[in-house]
């Protein structure tokens, strides 16, 4: 399914209205006319809609700007077993995303500006939702020479990532960061030490003993962390950590943007509401990397999104076949599918009192979309009309039988959920519903 363009206004009426770019949260209305936002607010409600438009009664339900996903593996080109722009954006819709940022681990790797080019052109024909790319920051992702940010922000890279490895080289890491600057470019690192993740399957913890599983240490992490932090503030280049895990890496973060250095950090849905004891009888589903870690790490986490020290939250979406899941636990690929999760898990963490809904909407809408700086995450009146409608007290259970991604390799098959996407647009039109 390409997306739509919008044929005629749509005016949300009777809505709880959640905007963080505005400091909105309170009964409103949004209008949306030729694929851009006119008002949100109290204002929309008042002024009412021009003539022509459809009136659709939000009452009960949130509207609020189009999630955007800053970590998303796709697969295409290269993968397509395992997922499509097209199957992707029909799952990014229906979990409220309206952006998603594609990571550059496909065949060919996404090092030259004629692959951007291509893949951009090839999801904007297909997918439902609007995707962008982020490129490589090494060729081939060998983490050795650097590519041409230039050339390559030039042909729509919204940044540069290590994507599921890490940058093992703090010179080669610094060039890149000093090189950025130069651009304004975003660089995104796994804070991962490959020597000492060795032969690592989960959290390092008496868990894993009992299961007989090699740990990681969270020092993997944290120990590059604050290598990376200090190589930013040395360089003076954008950096962004990318799917943090770990209790310690909050209380980094906090220090860096005290010391007024340009650091960002993400975490997953997923690291956010579970924890190494999901993992339970050898749960494949439930091999994540970096490991999901114990509770105490996971409320850690949840403390460092409330404070902000964690900027913003993302699917870390990485789909997977039978043929790389169905083996013994050391041996499966790691990796979970998130889109369509991904409003309902967060929600969880608001229906608990861990995050407010303002703050789930900033980590997963606005914030991403600044540090990406992009087109979204706002309802402000001219910017793109990306909004999702949802019901954030609806129960329900997800079944791995109805899920609209190609692979099924999800940690929630049979959880349950309170809060449920009602609506998706997209530039104004309509892309999901139910």
């Amino acid at each position: 399914m390409s997306r739509l363009a919008q044929t005629h206004p749509v005016w949300l009426t009777n809505a709880r209205v959640v905007d963080p770019s505005q400091g909105l949260d309170g009964p409103g209305a949004v209008l949306m006319v030729d694929g851009r936002i006119v008002a949100a607010g109290p204002s929309a409600a008042n002024n009412g809609a021009p003539e022509g438009t459809e009136t659709v009664d939000c009452r009960g339900l949130v509207v609020a700007p189009g999630l955007v996903d800053l970590c998303a593996h796709v697969g295409e080109p290269g993968h397509e077993h395992r997922e499509t722009f097209a199957s992707a954006g029909r799952a990014a819709a229906a979990g409220g995303i309206t952006t998603l940022v594609a990571m550059p681990d496909t065949d060919p790797c996404i090092d030259d500006p004629a692959l951007v080019d291509f893949v951009s052109t090839r999801a904007r024909r297909t997918s439902a939702v609007r995707v962008r790319v982020m490129a490589a920051l090494t060729k081939g992702q060998e983490g050795l020479e650097l590519t041409e940010f230039g050339l390559l922000g030039e042909a729509g890279a919204v940044g540069f990532t290590s994507g599921r490895g890490s940058i093992a080289s703090a010179q080669v890491l610094r060039r890149a960061l000093t090189y950025a600057k130069d651009f304004g470019a975003l660089v995104c690192n796994r804070p991962e030490d490959a020597t000492l993740k060795g032969s690592g399957v989960m959290n390092l913890s008496e868990t894993a003993a009992r299961l007989g599983l090699t740990g990681v240490p969270a020092e993997a992490e944290t120990t590059v962390l604050a290598r990376d932090l200090r190589l930013a503030r040395l360089a003076g280049g954008r950096y962004h950590a990318s799917l943090l895990s770990a209790a310690e890496a909050p209380d980094l973060m906090a220090w860096a943007k005290d010391q007024g250095i340009a650091a960002t950090a993400s975490v997953s849905a997923a690291h956010l509401t579970l924890n190494e004891m999901d993992i339970g009888a050898y749960r494949t589903f439930f091999k994540l990397s970096p490991p999901l870690r114990s509770d105490a790490d996971r409320r850690t986490l949840v403390d460092g999104v409330k404070t902000g020290a964690i900027d913003v939250i993302v699917s870390g979406h990485d789909p997977q076949d039978v043929e790389t899941k169905r083996l013994p636990f050391a041996e499966a690929a790691d990796g979970a599918i998130g889109l369509e999760t991904f409003l309902a898990a967060g929600l969880r963490l608001v229906h608990d009192g861990s995050l407010t809904l303002m703050r789930l909407i900033e980590a997963m809408a606005t914030r991403p979309a600044e540090i990406a700086r992009l087109d979204a995450g706002t309802l402000k009146a001219g910017a793109a009309a990306d909004v999702v409608v949802f019901d954030p007290e609806e129960p329900w259970v997800l079944n791995a039988r109805d899920i609209l991604s190609k692979a099924k390799n999800t940690p929630y098959d049979g959880a349950r959920f309170t809060g449920r996407v009602r609506q998706t647009y997209v530039g104004g039109a309509l892309v999901f519903g139910r």
